[in-house]
């Protein structure tokens, strides 16, 4: 049976909150450039691409100047979920550095106020951007005349994934309501976690602690981030206090996407409880898009489901994200700029790669 408003029995509210640390002033100041939004999963096929085809739309159609950024270099399709040709200029010209200006890289879609930097046309041999050029990558989306940046993160828990997802304004991850996307959902976020933990902290023992607690089987004990901290507070109070600062502005934001029963839809909730049980930290639950054979059909059609069909319940509850995602607060300094400025000190000292493509397992 199709999941309907009416057939999905009432859960709680999910409410709208910034990131902590935020303020609470709703207008962003002119100087910091477009929101970056960025949306990964923990394994492919869960529908990725086409909530973010669909929150970019729905966005543009809420008047905001929208540019989406296909980020998945080895499996570039969104250009195809927003029914434009495959462009031949794309973000693989900028990875191998034919093009610096990603202005130029900007595509037209059916939505005038929708622009699109696609990723066809990579290079097969070398697809993924060096640290450097991921940076100046990230910089220059800011400088884009734009509201809202969204990016297409590709699956999986790398090292580019990661940084995108931790330097983004916010990071949204994508699940879908089954045991495999669930437990590769909570192995992008240990891995996540760990390495925006192992960027913040300065001191080199502690940073040695943070890799040692990636190996779930350390001889240390440290099986979850709050045994970490209790080892960190025994080296060094100075940096304990810097982790626990870092914890609370990770906030990573939930979608729950083809969700079919009530309790598919209170799957967000649960995540966000292991997430404060094992991790200490506060994700958000934004929503959940129901599941719809219609939704399969537009993409198939090569249009959005919130342009082709936008009274259906699917629509529905993907411009409620939307709406969510631009009507919240937003900050006068975000988790982001922290994250930034780390990845850039490790840049600086040869230390920002070694360790970050370990698979870091579960939780606990």
């Amino acid at each position: 049976m199709t999941v309907t408003s009416a057939t999905i029995p009432k859960v709680p509210t999910i409410p709208t909150m910034a990131p902590a640390g935020q303020a609470s002033d709703p207008h962003r100041p002119p100087s910091r450039g477009p929101r970056l939004l960025a949306i990964g999963s923990g394994k492919g096929g869960v529908g990725k691409t086409f909530v973010t085809a669909n929150l970019a739309t729905a966005l543009a159609r809420l008047g905001k100047r929208v540019v989406v950024v296909d980020a998945d270099l080895d499996g570039a399709n969104l250009h195809t979920c927003l029914g434009v040709p495959a462009p031949r200029r794309s973000l693989a010209d900028f990875v191998s550095e034919r093009e610096d200006d990603l202005g130029k890289l900007l595509v037209d879609t059916p939505l005038a106020n929708l622009k699109l930097i696609g990723a066809t046309h990579g290079n097969l041999a070398d697809a993924q951007p060096s640290h450097l050029r991921r940076v100046r990558l990230l910089r220059g989306l800011r400088q884009l005349d734009a509201d809202v940046v969204l990016i297409d993160l590709g699956a999986g828990a790398d090292a580019a994934v990661l940084d995108y997802f931790l330097v983004s304004d916010d990071g949204i991850l994508v699940l879908q309501p089954e045991p495999t996307s669930v437990e590769n959902a909570y192995s992008f976020l240990r891995a996540a976690f760990y390495r925006r933990m192992r960027l913040a902290m300065v001191g080199h023992g502690v940073r040695q602690l943070v890799t040692l607690a990636m190996d779930q089987r350390n001889e240390r004990g440290i099986r979850t981030p709050l045994d970490l901290l209790r080892e960190i507070e025994a080296t060094d109070t100075v940096e304990a206090r810097r982790f626990v600062e870092t914890m609370r502005l990770f906030r990573p934001r939930l979608i729950v996407n083809s969700a079919r029963t009530a309790e598919d839809v209170k799957l967000g909730f649960a995540v966000c409880s292991v997430c404060k049980k094992f991790f200490g930290i506060d994700a958000e639950y934004l929503g959940y898009v129901n599941y719809d054979d219609e939704a399969r059909r537009s993409v198939s059609m090569r249009r959005p489901i919130v342009d082709l069909h936008r009274d259906a319940d699917v629509s529905i509850y993907l411009q409620r994200i939307a709406r969510k995602l631009v009507e919240g607060p937003l900050a006068q300094s975000s988790p982001a700029s922290e994250a930034s400025a780390a990845i850039d000190r490790r840049r600086q000292t040869g230390d920002e790669d070694r360790h970050s493509t370990a698979n870091p397992g579960g939780f606990a």
